[in-house]
């Protein structure tokens, strides 16, 4: 099975056009999506990850702005079907409501039934995937328990002890951080004090709830650090301080929630859900900055850990896709907790079958030395002169046979909304122009909180 992205028109014969379809295993070596507002970029994604789960790939997305929890709204074609999620316009006032809906609705199916997908393709894409969104630190969603690997033990400490270890110390460093304290795994003694704690209760088939390390942290039952003495290893002021910490945080209701919901479990997570091809939404949209580092980096060590578990994989076997990830992949020297954890997928995982796709509007600040060996990539239009010849930058990175810069250069800045110009090193004519087909779900703008909830509820 290819995945239909669209329709394809050569560079060369711009008159000439036929479907765009990607060999799933294509994307084995990831794919770079970039497009200024109003591009198009944010429906290419959701017609990638949609064909993805048609394929069967079970996808984890991570969402930034909040857009792609409307993956969960696949409406049919009656405009009463569309209505709850249609806001109110200064257009009502013109040709009214219900006549707006209707409209858009039939620009809608007019649009889908141009690419050949009816009534009844929307159905069965419904009832062969299970779309969920995960919210952290708020019940829109579903919640999630970011320390689980720290408070609740899991098979891997029976089967696979390193990548339970590996988990367990971005859990750590998750917390150390939000108590203002060195969450460096080789460097902080705090970090490495909770690990020995956490670790020998675990290993024991206990769970490491951080009630319960509270008094092991002022009374350790333990004697020696490596060759030291606790006592000299960490004293017992600083012990009781790290405690008063921990128990101070532990005592916060904001952090309540942070504690509750979903395990942080990558690979239970690309499952199939009642034979249904799983696609996972983590969104973060209503986070703060510093709040949405921490989350995302803990996310993305547990799913590095997970792609480090499996055997190796010529095929596409699953697909993380990271939307709007300015930020947090920026170039030498900053360096968020999110950006170690994406280059060692970017460089690793085509190895396991697993395929990373990260999109944004804003590629200036991205490390194109990581994404310069991306096999895919989606251009779209691109308005500034520093972000052109960044992007011909990085596709220059991952391939000896260059492309005229000054040509390609040109056409990204004259691109027409919802067309892109694709560049992928296993095919033999390496660029061409493609327009996405119309995404079956209801592309409505970022969801709230209320809309998540409404729509998980639906």
């Amino acid at each position: 099975m290819t995945l239909h992205l669209g329709r394809r028109r050569s560079l060369a014969d711009k008159t000439a056009s036929s479907d765009y379809r990607l060999p799933p295993h294509h994307l084995v070596t990831h794919g770079v999506i970039v497009g200024m507002t109003g591009s198009g970029k944010t429906g290419l994604v959701t017609v990638t990850i949609e064909e993805a789960l048609k394929a069967g790939i079970p996808v984890l997305v991570v969402d930034v702005k909040g857009d792609l929890p409307n993956l969960r709204l696949v409406p049919d074609f009656d405009p009463l079907s569309i209505e709850p999620w249609i806001d109110a316009s200064p257009l009502d006032g013109v040709e009214g409501r219900s006549e707006r809906i209707a409209r858009l609705a039939a620009d809608r199916e007019e649009g889908l039934r141009a690419w050949a997908i009816d009534e009844a393709a929307l159905d069965a894409y419904r009832a062969s995937t299970h779309v969920r969104v995960i919210t952290p630190g708020s019940e829109a969603g579903e919640l999630l328990h970011v320390l689980s690997s720290l408070e609740r033990r899991s098979s891997r400490w029976d089967n696979d002890v390193e990548g339970a270890r590996s988990a367990l110390s971005a859990a750590i460093s998750l917390l150390l951080r939000l108590v203002g304290r060195d969450a460096d795994p080789a460097r902080s003694k705090d970090h490495v004090y909770l690990s020995v704690l956490a670790e020998a209760r675990l290993r024991a088939g206990r769970d490491a709830e951080l009630s319960s390390l509270l008094g092991e942290i002022t009374e350790p039952p333990i004697e020696t650090i490596g060759a030291l003495p606790v006592d000299e290893f960490l004293s017992p002021k600083q012990r009781k301080d790290l405690a008063a910490s921990l128990n101070a945080l532990l005592a916060s209701p904001t952090f309540a929630t942070w504690r509750q919901g979903a395990t942080l479990d990558v690979g239970a997570w690309m499952e199939p859900v009642e034979g249904k091809t799983p696609a996972t939404i983590v969104s973060v949209a209503h986070l703060d900055d510093d709040e949405r580092e921490l989350v995302l980096g803990l996310l993305l060590e547990e799913v590095l850990t997970w792609v480090r578990g499996l055997s190796g994989s010529e095929s596409l076997r699953a697909l993380v896709v990271f939307d709007e990830v300015y930020g947090f992949l920026p170039p030498h020297p900053a360096s968020p907790a999110t950006k170690r954890p994406l280059v060692a997928l970017m460089k690793q995982a085509r190895a396991f079958g697993v395929g990373v796709i990260v999109a944004t509007q804003n590629p200036m600040d991205l490390d194109y030395r990581a994404l310069s060996n991306a096999g895919l990539w989606c251009l779209g239009r691109l308005q500034t002169d520093a972000d052109r010849e960044r992007v011909i930058e990085g596709l220059r990175g991952g391939s000896s046979k260059h492309d005229d810069a000054r040509q390609l250069a040109d056409l990204l800045k004259r691109l027409q909304p919802r067309w892109f110009v694709v560049r992928d090193v296993r095919d033999s004519e390496q660029c061409a122009l493609l327009q996405p087909r119309w995404t079956m779900s209801l592309m409505r703008g970022p969801m709230t909180r209320v809309e998540i909830r409404r729509a998980r509820a639906a």
